[in-house]
């Protein structure tokens, strides 16, 4: 939970600014009561798949053409899960991206380093969530 709120930080601070360095993100996840460091914050960046551009850090816009996290495979696992198989470290990033875009059907997400498990609401909404799943990622690959 507590990365999450930090990836939300993070991405607010990176959305509402012109940050030009991972320090002054540290600063302010520190004011927010996060015990991070220039590392730790290098990491979230990576993870959440933000990049520097003109000098300044910009957070993917989830709509697949700022950034690509590369192939991302799902498949069913049971009747209301769904698993995201994807390049090792980039599972948070694609995490976020699947929670920005607020699809009704999918009650949350967990993220481990290559491995995304989406759950979804009913058994009936799977398929749907899965074709919407597949277009975004093949729209950002």
């Amino acid at each position: 939970m507590k990365r999450r709120e930090r990836y939300e930080i993070i991405t607010a601070l990176v959305r509402s600014n012109r940050i030009a360095n991972q320090g002054e993100i540290a600063a302010n996840l520190r004011k927010h009561g996060f015990k991070v460091t220039q590392a730790s914050v290098s990491r979230d960046l990576r993870a959440m798949g933000v990049v520097k551009s003109d000098g300044y850090y910009r957070v993917p816009n989830g709509h697949g053409n700022e950034f690509s996290v590369g192939r991302v495979k799902f498949d069913t696992a049971g009747d209301v899960l769904i698993v995201g198989q994807c390049i090792s470290g980039l599972a948070p990033a694609i995490a976020v991206r699947i929670d920005a875009q607020h699809i009704p059907d999918i009650v949350g997400t967990i993220a481990g380093d290559d491995t995304v498990f989406i759950a979804v609401k009913n058994s009936d909404a799977l398929e749907q969530v899965l074709g919407v799943l597949s277009e975004l990622f093949d729209r950002g690959a």
